[in-house]
């Protein structure tokens, strides 16, 4: 194997038509350097990579081009500012849910400015845990409760929790089948539940991930209906109810939500400007 520099390498990869991101991702995390390290790889691009840390990054690069996720070959994504540990036990939260948890901080905002403040906050579908630890970080005196049917997943959310010293109740069950009746009603239920249907042609690049947290039946709808038919039973009086979905639900979700007998019905746009999430307000 012939020894190359920082840039050689990430050239080389970049031709066999991997991201160039990626690829400076991927030399980091081969030469144990954090992500934001990028500036570091152009001051020392002449730099001649130890057969080890060749041996690692050309690894990675293969990985790569099978479509696996780069969080998956590093171990951890960032997330609204936090380092979270990742594996193929759960998803890789994606940039789009960080809409779910803005909106979630505003919705507390308002309520606090109507003497009606956030106390206890419910997240369905935790995966990783990165929306009730992001939560969490930005409102500490929350009561933070986190479930989720997969114990494989709860296992990654405790790890992180207890990695980042963020003190978060995990339950295992399906959406609200596990809570005890002495926990109480939310004054918030946030979730990101899976809402790709189960033909979808998007599945082939995402192989990788957990096929359980993508899928909600033929239109992709399913566990969404279950949570908005249940969830005004766990809401306080006022309490909202907010969800993502895919780019092209957010009309029929906000339908349901009417029909479930929400109020203040309303949809918020991503970073990308498509209508990502949606809420409504239980009275």
């Amino acid at each position: 194997m012939s020894t190359l520099t920082i840039s050689q390498a990430i050239l080389l990869a970049q031709s066999t038509g991997l991201d160039r991101l990626d690829a400076q991702l991927l030399m980091l995390h081969a030469l144990d350097r954090a992500e934001y390290d990028r500036a570091w790889l152009l001051t020392h691009d002449t730099d001649v990579l130890t057969p080890a840390v060749q041996s690692a990054f050309e690894a990675g690069v293969q990985r790569r081009k099978t479509d696996e996720p780069v969080a998956y070959i590093t171990g951890h994504k960032e997330f609204f500012s936090l380092d979270l540990k990742v594996d193929q036990r759960v998803l890789v939260p994606r940039p789009d849910t960080e809409t779910l948890v803005e909106w979630a901080l505003d919705v507390s905002n308002e309520l606090d400015e109507l003497h009606t403040p956030v106390k206890s906050v419910l997240d369905l579908g935790t995966g990783s845990g990165a929306i009730a630890l992001a939560l969490k970080q930005a409102r500490p005196t929350w009561q933070l409760t986190a479930t989720d049917t997969s114990q494989d997943a709860l296992t990654v959310a405790r790890d992180n929790a207890q990695r980042l010293q963020l003190d978060v109740r995990f339950i295992q069950g399906s959406w609200f089948s596990g809570l005890m009746p002495s926990i109480g009603r939310f004054h918030l239920i946030v979730s990101n539940p899976p809402y790709i249907a189960s033909g979808d042609a998007h599945l082939a690049a995402l192989v990788h991930e957990p096929l359980q947290a993508l899928t909600a039946g033929v239109d992709g709808l399913e566990d969404i209906r279950t949570i908005i038919s249940q969830a005004r039973g766990y809401l306080n009086r006022g309490g909202w109810l907010l969800l993502e979905h895919g780019y092209d639900q957010a009309a029929t979700v906000r339908g349901l939500l009417h029909a479930a007998g929400f109020e203040d019905v309303q949809s918020r746009r991503d970073i990308s400007d498509i209508e990502r999430c949606s809420a409504g307000r239980a009275f």
